[in-house]
């Protein structure tokens, strides 16, 4: 089934973050999945799915669970929005359970940074958030921060945070047809590329460094 045929991106006068504590309200029990969670937002809230995934990650913080499932759901997410498609998950991706103890202060927290964005968020550029083409590539820059978001580096600062950060302005942007918050999306992917290679090219002298004093 096509997109067009199912999903639309449509403005809404309810802020986003006030979307999302409704969301975050109806989560009960020690713990839920993906799947209930999509089942709770529908077929219509995939972008929705993507800014509630990118939560955890806005703040230091480490859930179980929560990078593979969230991560994976991101990129497969995206890739079926690039795709024009709706998306596949694996049943181990949508039913790993995760205890709400830790997920749903998270993601309070995370609704908490998304309040500030909402007096941020109105209609603009509207060449960047409509159209099947722009949607895709929109898509696809998605999908490249859930990979970055799965890179193993936890324990390096920053290093989820911004990926994640990339995530929620992408998401959110395509869901208020913000396109210049969705212009930050796309920078911040390009700060988090900067920042791994320069992490990759301090670990590779450091190790060229230990090499030559035992060479």
């Amino acid at each position: 089934m096509s997109l067009d045929e199912s999903i639309e991106f449509q403005d809404t006068s309810t802020s986003l973050s006030d979307t999302l504590r409704r969301l975050i309200k109806g989560i009960k029990g020690q713990s839920i999945t993906l799947r209930e969670l999509m089942d709770a937002v529908g077929e219509q809230g995939l972008l929705l799915i993507c800014a509630v995934a990118s939560l955890p990650f806005l703040i230091p913080v480490s859930i179980p669970g929560v990078s593979t499932v969230f991560g994976a759901a991101i990129i497969l997410i995206s890739l079926a929005i690039t795709a024009n498609r709706l998306p596949w998950l694996p049943g181990k991706i949508l039913d790993r359970q995760l205890d709400t103890q830790k997920l749903v202060p998270a993601l309070e927290k995370g609704v908490n940074i998304v309040t500030r964005l909402d007096r941020f968020l109105k209609p603009r550029l509207s060449a960047l958030t409509t159209g099947a083409m722009i949607n895709r590539l929109n898509g696809l820059a998605i999908a490249v921060g859930g990979v970055l978001l799965m890179f193993p580096l936890g324990l390096v600062p920053f290093s989820n945070t911004l990926p994640g950060i990339a995530i929620l302005l992408l998401s959110t942007g395509m869901i208020q047809r913000d396109g210049m918050i969705v212009l930050g999306g796309y920078l911040f992917n390009v700060i988090t590329v900067i920042y791994f290679g320069v992490l990759a090219y301090a670990a590779f002298s450091a190790g060229q460094g230990i090499a030559s004093l035992f060479g």
